[in-house]
Parts: C-alpha cells; structure tokens; sequence
C-alpha cells in the first residue's frame, strides 16, 4: 500500500523557502514549483522554472530555494513497500526536472490528497493508495502522451478546447472558428491539434458526436431525428450516414442490438 506521509497544497512562503536535505529525505518527495527556484541536485545547480514538478528519491542529497517571493508550491512525501516497483514499471522520472504538461491536473490532485489525508475515515488509507497510484499514472501517461516540449504552452488552452466539444456535442462550428479562438490560422491550429492529440480536430468532432448519439440511443426513447438535432446535425440523413460509417450499424441497429 501507497502511504502519504505529509501534504501542501498552493503554500505561500512570503519570506522565501530553503530546503537542504543533504542525505536525502528519507522518502519519496514530490515537489510542484509555482514560483522560479534554485535547485540543487546531483552536483549541479539548476534554475528551475514555476509549473516544474520533482520526484526525489528517498536517499537523494537535494537542496532548494526561492528565486521569486512570494515562493509557492505543492508538495508530498509518500512511501510504500511497492512504491519503487511501481514508478519503474511506469517508468516514472525522479531526480529530474520535469515541465508539467497540465499544471492544474497536478494541483487538483494533490488539492485532494491533502483534503482526503485530513478529512480521515474508517477507508482513508485505501483511498489515498488508489489515489496516489492515479496520480503517477495520470502524470506517466501524459508523458507519454504529450509533444515535444515546443508544444507544452499550447496543451492547457487547446485541451480547454477539446473539453469543451465532448461537453457541447451540439455545436455547429467550423475548424476556422475553433482555430480563431486561439489566435491561429486553420492550417497551424489543425497541425498542432493533430501533434497532441493524435488525430484530427474534425474526428474529434464527430466521437463527441456520435458518443452523445450511442449515449441517448442507449438512454432515451427519443426519435433518431431529435437525438440528430441533438448532435449537431442538420439533417437525419447525414447523421444516419455518418453513424453507420463510424460505428458500423444503423442508430436504428444499434438501439436494438440487444434484442437480435
């Protein structure tokens, strides 16, 4: 089991901040800079840059300081009999600097373990194992997910956007006012689209679409020409076409799958 030994969220040093662990901390040390910091590791010093997040090893010699003041971070430490197999098997950085991809995907989580690891209850240590393990698995797979760091200003902003068209599958909108938005022509909107997300901004379109037609067909006894409207059609036609090409039957067929 996973064990959240201490936890911060959003703290404000208005006077600055040293930490100098020369042996290490003696646990694992997970620490998200908001603010510049000098840090120093592995015999070198390093500027690190605010949405910047460290894991550090439990026997890693680290130190670090404010650049800025007011200094803020998110912090943790954790242990668990698993807990290295675990981060090797996601082959989860530690000892570096990593640039956080979704700053506010880290500062929710940690926002939730301090609150769970307050709030106590008779499955607090069940939750916050799971929750732990989520969190490393969340920020893994980002890593992975994620384009080359050119591309880490514009993953906040167009995943809002990508958010945005599965939550309001009704949308008449063109690639050309999504691309507008943001500032952008069409042709670079759609190439950065594609280098994060790995497909296109108009099959994107279309999932949230027909994700929302399967959801109400399953759901509702609503006509195929309402759940159409519904799902940013114009006409049933065009839906009825677009449905049995990307998922592979009828929406007629498919609400009544179960009954063949």
């Amino acid at each position: 089991m996973l064990r959240l030994i201490s936890c911060g969220y959003h703290l404000v040093h208005k006077d600055g901040i040293v930490r100098n662990r020369p042996n290490g901390s003696g646990n694992y040390t997970f620490v998200f800079f908001k603010s510049n910091a000098e840090v120093k590791l592995h015999d070198s010093t390093l500027t690190v840059e605010n949405n910047t997040f460290i894991l550090f090893q439990p026997a890693t010699p680290h130190y670090y300081r404010e650049l800025e003041s007011p200094f803020i971070n998110d912090w943790f430490h954790c242990n668990g009999d698993d807990l290295q197999a675990f981060l090797l098997n996601l082959n989860f950085p530690s000892d570096t600097p990593v640039k956080a991809s979704d700053p506010l995907l880290i500062s929710r989580c940690i926002m939730d373990l301090q609150n769970t690891f307050r709030l106590g209850g008779p499955l607090r240590d069940q939750i916050i194992d799971c929750d732990l393990r989520s969190f490393f698995m969340k920020l893994g797979d980002l890593r992975e997910r994620t384009a080359p760091d050119k591309l880490h200003r514009y993953y906040i902003p167009f995943s809002e956007l990508r958010n945005e068209l599965y939550r309001s599958p009704h949308q008449n909108v063109s690639v050309q006012e999504l691309a507008s938005r943001l500032n952008m022509s069409k042709s670079y909107f759609q190439h950065i689209y594609k280098d994060l997300f790995h497909c296109s901004v108009m099959m994107d379109i279309i999932n949230a679409r027909l994700e929302h037609a399967k959801y109400l067909l399953d759901h509702s006894e609503l006509s195929v020409t309402h759940i159409s409207n519904l799902c940013g059609y114009e006409n049933d036609t065009h839906f009825m076409r677009q449905f049995k090409k990307f998922v592979g039957v009828s929406p007629r067929q498919y609400k009544y799958r179960s009954d063949a």
